[in-house]
């Protein structure tokens, strides 16, 4: 294993692997690596989540453009990237149904949003009960908005591939390798593997996900910041629902300032159908069992009462929404009667099977709210993506040419020409969509 690299890569997720794909096109001269403690990329969130490719209808056109702009951009990007590689890429949509006044008010909004972020009228639509119905026969609501621009994909293939384009181009990936430390010395960065083994680099690029929040703080910076993980679990449906719905199914969410999102009627990639997630409280970024949740949870707790979290535990509504989804998770049927209320066909007693489960970690900032957006963090040497939640897989792509593009500006690349193709895109068209 060589020792000396120009830059390193933390975090093998869907964000990682894509950053390394850029910068691989654009400086072909570099040495670069991504250190990836599981045994393949996109093992943890990128490759545990509902495999959608969403449409942006729902984000604040003046509040979020560039999410916005990446989701829009990021679901042509993997739709082109698809038909590059022979990747399965299913256009098959998604309904946001309203069960209430409320939520039509809601869905109102989020049309409104979506035409503003570039979707058309054969894009998205907003339905009556009775309209929807005609499609949908199964599905109970007030209204719905019918969003034609959205798509299945299964991200683990995904960002296989584009590791594979990227070692193509001489970036070392190191799989089943964990960092066990990092210290600056003498302007590079020392970092320990595995507990025994020390490479070097020039610039350190943090996109580890679950653990991002932990090396930011152990590299001295967002210090003010913590994280608290939320495990989404998944019930696989058997066969005979298959059928049930023509497309995927989510409903207004409650709670939009919580991480705690209302199971979802789901139709993957490959014709399955799953109900989920809910967002079970946890205390480790890989708390999928008992035993690393027993592990963690002093550790984690200490450092939740030591933060801005402390005020987020102790939020009355807070632990009330904690509860309810500690209880979806203890009771199947507690989780499935919330889709019930959509899709009142579906019976508990014939879901036997559960799913991937997969772990959503989220910033608390020091006053203890939820931090609603990806946060970016500039060092000399590093640079920092905390909170990669939105614009999340879909946006994946378009956003790492985003962050490759605001390295090189900082004069950390010094790439003069942009007008690199980068695989089926050029680098630069990529960034001037991003800036329409």
């Amino acid at each position: 294993m060589a020792h000396n690299f120009d830059v390193i890569i933390i975090g093998g997720g869907i964000l990682g692997t894509s950053i390394s794909y850029f910068l691989s096109f654009l400086n072909k001269s570099k040495k670069i690596a991504v250190v990836e403690q599981a045994h393949s990329v996109a093992f943890h969130t990128s490759g545990r989540n509902t495999g959608k490719v969403h449409a942006p209808y729902l984000y604040n056109p003046e509040k979020k453009k560039l999410f916005a702009k990446a989701a829009f951009h990021g679901f042509g990007m993997w739709e082109e990237y698809a038909k590059l590689r022979d990747l399965p890429f299913k256009k098959d949509g998604v309904i946001e149904v309203a069960l209430d006044k409320k939520g039509i008010k809601v869905l109102e909004k989020y049309l409104k949003w979506g035409k503003q972020n570039g979707l058309g009228n054969k894009d998205i639509e907003l339905m009556d009960k009775t309209e929807l119905k005609k499609i949908e026969p199964e599905i109970n609501c007030e209204a719905a908005l019918y969003v034609y621009r959205d798509g299945s994909v299964d991200y683990s293939t995904f960002t296989r591939s584009i590791m594979k384009d990227s070692k193509q181009n001489g970036t070392k990936f190191l799989l089943d390798t964990k960092v066990t430390k990092i210290k600056k010395e003498n302007d590079r960065w020392t970092i320990t593997l595995n507990n025994e083994h020390k490479i070097f680099a020039k610039f350190l690029i943090n996109a580890a996900g679950g653990e991002a929040v932990d090396i930011a703080h152990n590299a001295g910076v967002a210090e003010k910041v913590t994280d608290v993980h939320f495990r989404g679990e998944y019930w696989k449906v058997p066969k005979e629902y298959s059928n049930l719905t023509k497309t995927s199914v989510y409903s207004v969410p409650e709670f939009p300032d919580y991480p705690f999102l209302d199971p979802h009627w789901i139709i993957r990639v490959d014709g399955s159908c799953e109900i989920g997630p809910n967002a079970v409280p946890v205390f480790s970024p890989y708390g999928y069992n008992k035993t690393e949740n027993i592990k963690e949870f002093i550790p984690k707790v200490l450092e939740m009462l030591g933060s801005g979290a402390r005020k987020a535990i102790f939020d009355k509504q807070f632990q009330q929404l904690a509860m309810n989804e500690i209880q979806s998770s203890m009771s199947k049927s507690a989780m499935i009667d919330r889709v019930k209320r959509f899709l009142p066909k579906i019976d508990a007693d014939k879901i036997t099977e559960k799913g991937t489960a997969g772990i959503r970690s989220s910033v608390i900032d020091e006053n203890g709210k939820f931090v609603p957006d990806v946060i970016l963090v500039d060092d000399e040497t590093s640079f920092h993506v905390l909170n990669y939640n939105s614009p999340g897989a879909t946006g994946a792509l378009p956003f790492s040419a985003h962050i490759v593009k605001h390295l090189n500006k900082t004069g950390l690349f010094n790439s003069e020409d942009l007008n690199v193709q980068c695989g089926p895109w050029k680098f630069n068209e990529i960034i001037e969509n991003l800036q329409e």
